[in-house]
């Protein structure tokens, strides 16, 4: 089997970083018609479009008006519009809270690349833009967690683990020290680079040029 890996940046209160996800997906289902002797492995690295951001977050109404000023919902129509074509129903209006997200990120940081640590990302993102859960409260993060096959004592440990947070910070500081200004940023075999929430073509053609490049090595 030829190998493939996939480093995914990216952040769980991104909406284009859902969108990504399952535009990666659609990419790997085209890989594994085309490619079927390929074994790609994808892994999710922490971004935090929010780096200053408190740890008990602050409310969503007042993020989005500093953010975008009174042309506020405008922003997200189009996120919305692009989420239905990919089967998202986000529900920004319902969300409450805009989150500090290094102990979301930790739980991922924690899962086993593949299937442990999909699941941990999509239950995160779905609880934050399809459930508008409130990712500041422990509670909900261990139950997130557990709904993602993670034990919910572990998960607890995980949250209170101020070293493996610390690692985490230091993980969003290496992505922009790569140059890594936005996400969701793809980075195939180590070699090919895509910014943003590409089709799935797309991506698929970035792997098979990465992995083309490593053929050629």
């Amino acid at each position: 089997m030829k190998t493939l890996t996939i480093d995914v940046v990216s952040d769980v209160v991104c909406p284009w970083c859902y969108i990504g996800k399952r535009r990666l997906e659609r990419a790997l289902a085209l890989l594994a018609i085309q490619y079927p002797d390929v074994e790609p492995e994808v892994r999710w690295h922490t971004f935090q479009l929010n780096p200053d951001m408190s740890p008990e977050g602050m409310p969503r109404a007042d993020y989005v008006k500093n953010k975008f000023g009174d042309a506020a919902n405008s922003p997200y129509e189009r996120v919305a519009a692009v989420g239905k074509e990919v089967g998202l129903p986000f529900a920004f209006d319902r969300i409450s809270r805009q989150p500090n997200t290094v102990v979301a990120h930790s739980l991922i940081a924690v899962s086993e690349p593949g299937m442990a640590q999909d699941a941990m990302v999509e239950a995160l993102f779905k609880a934050y833009f399809i459930e508008a859960r409130d990712l500041t409260e422990a509670s909900v993060l261990i139950d997130i967690a557990e709904s993602a096959g993670m034990d919910r004592v572990l998960a607890e440990q995980h949250l209170q683990n101020a070293a493996l947070h610390s690692q985490t910070i230091d993980s969003d500081k290496a992505a922009r020290e790569m140059g890594i200004a936005g996400v969701p940023f793809f980075i195939f075999n180590r070699q090919v680079g895509l910014s943003g929430a590409h089709e799935g073509e797309t991506l698929m053609q970035g792997m098979v040029e990465a992995m083309n490049a490593a053929t050629d090595d």
